[in-house]
């Protein structure tokens, strides 16, 4: 008897459910019974698109083929369209298939090596695509049509995610990943970061990707492009834009500021470009009703001029308008009060410094492990090679594969050693400089010019500020002021701003 194997395939988990797996591989058995063929094995496909060959039993079959070459005499299926729908991938398994010397047998089509065979074979591939190309049309047709109504046909983007219901919208708002996604928008929005200082941002407080990874910076691009975040959907090649029937995560407002800003119609106000010497807290303070960020601007009185900072959105319910000396005097104050007590400032240099000479230390020893496991592969390569070219006791192939895995090897350990490698720095310097800004930030605010006033206050409130007329709201602080915070709280025991376990002084 011939030798040969059966291969089963549905495209659908509705085709899962039913008979017809069970129905294709009764009428392969039966055909098998009939034309004497002993079935070694029966691979069954579930689920995959006959539009592509990247299927895990399709590959098992090409491989159990391969590996028996000449004994595995036909693959029976039960017809053309369940190897491939796609007339030149259909040749392409055809001819792989008949290179291990295993020939194609349809259980419902009678397909052969003589040329009506030949033919007719051809001919059922070709029919074969054309339905799946008329299938592709309708469904395209259809999910052009729910579009035109505002359904979102696709997967649900990163923020969103398919409800339970199949009778409300067509997605919403994902509770985990959603409100990252709108406050990813509202930072750009701002002006005060760049795309990779948002995309950093957001990515440290947990937006991931579906495949769990962190967000790309070409996917962030894509994010703050993509007008479904503000409730439209845009097909490419689909024609026209659709209201959807989801809720939006940003406002329009919102969406259409950080298009002006990728598009370079409106000022980010990083530090260079807000170089307005009389305003150095414009758009880094933000009116606290509406978020739109405050902007100076001169008033002349009936014998000088004054200077105002005003939220300059019109759709504010109460616009802010204060006169300059007034909100930079309470940033002065609210610096005065993030100064730390003296004694702070000892077990703070004292923490950093024992951290990074544990950091050093630590990584100088890792280093010096690697170095040696360096030298030992450098060694067994010097023996390789002369096992191969002066004693002759290793064969060509043997050295030339030896060879290659001791250089992968060997590249990844010196990867390593650079990587284990730290810089080299001034720690008591820096260390000196973050004592005279920790204890007397508020003089050096005051005393310093536009470009390192900004910079300052991006150091101390990463986020920006908020007004609301009177009083600052309350802002996370940045590195080292946090870290202070968390030592005046808890007083021992406090991790190191490096991550390492401190030794506090006695």
């Amino acid at each position: 008897m011939m030798r040969g194997v059966i291969y089963c395939r549905v495209s659908t988990k509705e085709q899962v459910e039913n008979l017809s797996l069970g129905t294709q591989e009764k009428g392969c058995r039966d055909y098998c019974a009939r034309e004497g063929i002993d079935v070694d094995r029966v691979f069954v496909e579930a689920g995959e698109s006959a539009k592509t060959t990247d299927r895990p039993e399709l590959k098992n079959l090409l491989d159990y083929c391969r590996t028996n070459r000449g004994s595995i005499e036909r693959v029976v299926i039960y017809s053309v369209s369940r190897l491939s729908r796609n007339t030149a991938d259909y040749h392409v398994l055809r001819g792989l298939l008949a290179s291990t010397g295993a020939l194609l047998r349809s259980v419902t089509e009678p397909i052969s090596q003589d040329p009506v065979g030949k033919l007719l074979e051809t001919m059922l591939s070709g029919i074969a695509q054309f339905d799946n190309d008329v299938k592709a049309e309708r469904t395209k047709a259809g999910m052009q049509a729910a579009v035109a109504r505002g359904r979102w046909t696709f997967i649900p983007p990163i923020g969103y995610r398919k409800p339970a219901a199949a009778d409300g919208p067509s997605i919403e708002p994902d509770p985990e990943t959603g409100p990252l996604v709108a406050q990813a928008f509202q930072m750009f929005a701002r002006g005060t970061y760049t795309k990779q200082q948002v995309r950093d941002r957001v990515n440290a407080m947990g937006l991931q990707t579906r495949k769990g990874k962190p967000v790309s910076s070409q996917t962030m691009s894509s994010m703050l492009r993509n007008p479904l975040y503000a409730g439209w959907i845009d097909v490419k090649g689909w024609g026209g834009t659709h209201r959807g029937d989801f809720e939006p995560l940003v406002d329009q407002a919102t969406f259409d500021r950080v298009q002006a800003i990728l598009d370079g119609n409106v000022s980010r106000a990083v530090p260079r470009q807000r170089n307005n010497p009389d305003f150095p807290l414009r758009h880094f303070v933000r009116c606290a009703n509406c978020d739109t960020p405050l902007t100076g601007s001169h008033s002349r009185g009936r014998n000088r001029t004054y200077a105002y900072y005003h939220c300059r959105s019109k759709g504010c319910s109460d616009q802010i308008r204060v006169r300059k000396e007034i909100l930079e005097e309470a940033f002065v104050d609210l610096l005065r009060q993030l100064q730390p007590r003296p004694g702070l400032l000892a077990l703070f240099r004292a923490i950093v410094t024992d951290a990074w000479q544990r950091r050093y230390d630590e990584a100088a020893a890792h280093r010096k492990t690697l170095e040696k496991r360096l030298e030992g592969l450098q060694e067994r390569k010097s023996s390789l090679i002369e096992a191969h070219v002066y004693k002759h006791v290793i064969s060509q192939d043997d050295f030339e594969r030896e060879q290659d895995k001791l250089n992968a090897e060997i590249a990844l350990v010196r990867i390593e050693i650079h990587d284990a490698t730290l810089e080299e720095y001034d720690v008591e310097g820096v260390l000196a400089f973050a004592d005279q800004v920790l204890a007397d930030g508020a003089r050096l605010w005051a005393e310093y010019d536009l470009d390192q006033k900004q910079r300052f206050q991006q150091l101390v409130f990463p986020e920006g500020l908020a007004f609301d007329g009177t009083n600052y709201r309350t802002a996370p602080t940045g590195g080292l002021f946090t870290y202070l915070q968390e030592i005046d709280a808890e007083k021992v025991g406090v991790a190191s701003p490096t991550g390492l376990e401190p030794v506090l002084p006695p």
